[in-house]
């Protein structure tokens, strides 16, 4: 038994299902819950991007207010601070005598670089880093991580007929609180703005959990899951699953539960295999690390493209020769949300039409998307880049034939007022070369 402990949340914002909290709190007298905007996350970076833009702000602050509330019904408390989160555990650690720290397991690259540098800096403290983002725990993997499949398929195949761990039962009563710290200021969030339909934390997330599965919409859902609008049109579970205010083990056994209730059909299982693709990724992340990042993939393979800042922009604002790309990038300014058809299509004009560095348009997504996963974010777009797991090596879809398929009639289109830029993509003269991106970034 440890006497103080602090769980560092990340994306792990929830109570149920939640083997770190549930560790950290059997496990130490008293227990401070931190929550950091790291500061990082609202500049811009190299890829012309923030990591954090204002809608997903937005809702993490949901998320987190939610949480609080839960935390002190339980006799806890949250601290939600906007610092360093280096620098933040290392004032707490040395004022508290912190003798564990507690975390969800992240597979992100910088997330476990801060990591290994406090338990450098604290060798003396126990550090425990517990999965709760994912469905499988490593020791259930039928291969190592350095022999994670190359495809999806391959891992498909391995892992869709594993058991999956019951959701955990949470006690009434969290491990007290420290009664006061010292040598922090720290403050709770209290604005918050209102997004999409039924978007909030845990308690929304649990609450749509059972509406989606109390309807008919997961029989259905394969036939309309690549609408590129529409609130039933796919489960809409991604931003809850993303900042874990639901658990992904709550969200499958609630399939299975409906499976065995309901009914069991091709849409059902394809609620379950869109889950392993999420899964596939959270592996990919973890094997390969940095070169999520990489320009030329996880296989070293080259690309030609260019960064031209004016493309970037029309892209971004919606602004292309491209209608129904016009649209979704709209749809995502204003709500922080795109379908997973209206995804791939910008990422392929992105990379196809446009001929740009995908690392661009993936930050792009980072600094928009609500449900903004590091592993599935920069995964697919390795994937349609052509620099990832695609065996096909990228993927190309004909704008035309997209716009054909699910907007026939153009209501998308016109809904998020879409129309094509009557003027040139390209306004600059010949002389103002492109930029070329680092070749080593």
């Amino acid at each position: 038994m440890y006497k103080t402990g602090l769980y560092w949340l990340q994306h792990d914002l929830r109570i149920h299902d939640n083997a770190a909290l549930l560790e950290a709190s059997l496990n130490c007298e008293q227990l401070i819950c931190l929550y950091c905007f790291d500061p990082a996350w609202f500049r811009q970076s190299r890829l012309n991007a923030r990591s954090m833009g204002v809608v997903r702000r937005q809702f993490l602050n949901k998320a987190l207010h939610d949480l609080g509330k839960e935390l002190k019904s339980r006799g806890q408390r949250l601290i939600v601070m906007t610092a360093d989160p280096v620098s933040a555990i290392s004032v707490l650690i040395k004022n508290h005598d912190i003798d564990a720290v507690y975390r969800s397991h992240h597979v992100g690259v910088f997330e476990t670089r801060q990591w290994h540098h406090l338990k450098v800096d604290f060798p003396r403290t126990v550090f425990h880093s517990v999965w709760t983002h994912t469905l499988f725990r490593p020791e259930q993997l039928p291969f190592s991580i350095n022999d994670l499949p190359a495809t999806f398929t391959d891992f498909k195949e391995f892992c869709e007929t594993i058991a999956i761990d019951k959701p955990l039962a949470m006690p009434q009563w969290l491990a007290p609180p420290v009664k006061a710290l010292t040598g922090l200021s720290h403050q709770t969030e209290t604005d918050y703005g209102e997004l999409i339909k039924g978007f909030g934390g845990e308690k929304t997330a649990l609450d749509h959990l059972e509406q989606y599965f109390s309807s008919d919409l997961p029989a259905n859902y394969k036939t309309v899951r690549n609408e590129l609008d529409g609130w039933e049109n796919s489960t809409k579970m991604s931003a809850w699953l993303a900042c874990g205010a639901l658990s992904p083990r709550k969200l499958v056994a609630r399939l299975k539960r409906y499976e065995t209730e309901q009914t069991a059909n091709e849409s059902t299982y394809w609620i379950y295999y869109e889950l392993l693709w999420r899964e596939y990724f959270q592996w990919y992340a973890q094997r390969y690390q940095h070169k999520l990042f990489k320009a030329e993939g996880i296989n070293k393979q080259k690309i030609s493209c260019c960064f031209y800042p004016e493309r970037y922009q029309k892209w971004c604002n919606g602004n292309t020769p491209y209608p129904i790309v016009n649209a979704c990038m709209k749809q995502l300014n204003q709500t922080g949300y795109m379908s997973n058809r209206g995804r791939q299509i910008v990422a392929s004009c992105f990379v196809n039409e446009l001929q740009l560095d995908w690392r661009f348009g993936a930050a792009y997504f980072e600094q928009q998307l609500i449900d903004y996963d590091v592993a599935s974010n920069w995964g697919n777009w390795q994937y349609i880049a052509g620099v990832g797991a695609d065996p096909r090596g990228g993927r190309h879809f004909n704008l035309d034939k997209q716009t054909a398929t699910y907007d026939a009639e153009g209501h998308f289109i016109r809904q998020w007022k879409g129309e094509a830029n009557p003027y040139p993509l390209d306004s600059v003269d010949a002389a103002d070369w492109p930029i070329m991106p680092n070749k080593d970034e």
